[in-house]
């Protein structure tokens, strides 16, 4: 099996987790990419990055399972190679949900799946990066991270939280080389298991016609993935720890 440096995934769909797979793949990395549903989608995945000459492994997983992140993290640097890179790209975006219509088993999922996730994974590899001197943990997050807003309890209160753990992280890890960066996209990703979901097939193709076809108005996957990849190597004199991502048409959150 490789030993190349490996570039973990966790939340590996059609949208920016399966790009960054591929781009890191195709810049050396073996992609270990991760997922909880979809199967299918994912060995089309693999597939893809290694009919380019790319090297990947898919794996199934439930990140909110006690132990589901630690075993990943364990087995890959055994049998695999050791995680240079992590992309933590899980989301827990459930809809416009009001007060009364967010069970509390929802608002404790989108905490368990976007910040004590998180939590576990960067317990489980922090210390396997600091021994080498150095690692990277890429976090991506969304406008909720900044403000709430109606409908979004759930998501808003998890995700915030996601991001001052981002800045517990680099408080302590960034002297011992583990740069973590909080990238939160600013603008509807043009991904079609993530927005295509939300919005169901018809609405998300009205989107795609008024906004996307060479307009660029929609976040784009693939080119999002070439910013990850700047960022994994920035020199550490200048990392960056904080990055918002907007199409060049859409006014930033805190001008609407």
């Amino acid at each position: 099996m490789s030993r190349k440096p490996v570039c973990l995934v966790l939340g590996a769909g059609a949208g920016i987790g399966g790009h960054v797979g591929k781009r890191f793949a195709a810049g050396g990395y073996h992609a270990v990419l991760v997922r909880r549903s979809d199967e299918e989608g994912l060995g089309r995945l693999v597939k893809a990055i290694e009919d380019a000459g790319g090297e990947a492994t898919g794996r199934m997983l439930n990140a909110v399972e006690d132990g589901a992140i630690e075993d990943l993290v364990i087995h890959v640097e055994r049998d695999i190679g050791p995680i240079e890179v992590a992309l933590f790209n899980l989301g827990a975006q459930f809809g416009n949900r009001t007060l009364e219509e967010t069970p509390n088993k929802l608002f404790e999922l989108g905490w368990r799946m976007t910040s004590f996730a998180l939590f576990r994974l960067a317990k489980t590899i922090a210390p396997l990066m600091a021994k080498r001197g150095g690692g990277k943990i890429l976090v991506t997050s969304a406008t909720s991270a900044m403000r709430g807003n109606a409908g979004q309890h759930a998501h808003a209160a998890a995700i915030g939280g996601r991001r001052l753990l981002c800045q517990s992280l680099n408080a302590e890890l960034s002297v011992k080389g583990i740069h973590i960066c909080h990238i939160y996209i600013d603008a509807a990703i043009e991904a079609p298991d993530t927005l295509g979901r939300l919005l169901g097939p018809e609405l998300f193709k009205k989107l795609l016609e008024e906004k996307g076809g060479g307009k660029d108005e929609l976040v784009i996957p693939e080119k999002v993935a070439e910013t990850y990849w700047h960022i994994a190597h920035q020199h550490r004199s200048a990392w960056s720890h904080e990055v918002d991502i907007r199409p060049h048409s859409e006014q930033p959150w805190w001008n609407s």
